[in-house]
């Protein structure tokens, strides 16, 4: 079995939800910070698939919460991705990294949810994992 990086989230950031959010963005916030865990239980038993799934679903919510914490929402997973390239990464609120790591983890999260025979591996998971909190964290500093 690959050998697989452990990362927890760091106590800064681990479960602090700003006090000053929006009730629905805290929600959004806590979502996030709950599928990062599963992610890391998912890939900790095996099933790479459902931990990147459950990657892309916490960077998914944090992003969320984000933009409506911005008065922002958006009908599809599609539009949020879209947004994040025009509202953060075109603007110059993040780096052109993060847009390309959300990319990566929708995709991945394509091949782990309906890849037919294709599936995600242990590497990919613990990457996508990576990602994942890389995007979680920068939501944090964005909210602060």
């Amino acid at each position: 079995m690959p050998r697989i990086t452990r990362r927890k989230a760091s106590p800064a950031t681990a479960d602090s939800i700003p006090a000053d959010l929006s009730p629905v963005a805290a929600e959004q916030l806590r979502r996030a910070d709950r599928a990062l865990a599963t992610a890391r239980i998912d890939l900790e038993s095996g099933d790479a698939d459902g931990a990147a799934s459950r990657a892309y679903y916490a960077a998914f919510h944090a992003a969320t919460a984000l933009f409506l914490q911005e008065g922002k929402s958006f009908k599809s997973h599609s539009g949020l991705e879209q947004a994040i390239h025009r509202d953060l990464i075109q603007s110059g609120r993040w780096r052109e990294e993060l847009g390309h790591r959300y990319k990566y983890l929708h995709n991945l999260r394509a091949t782990a949810n309906y890849g037919g025979m294709r599936h995600v591996s242990a590497e990919e998971a613990d990457q996508t994992i990576q990602y994942a909190q890389s995007i979680v964290d920068e939501v944090r500093r964005s909210l602060c």
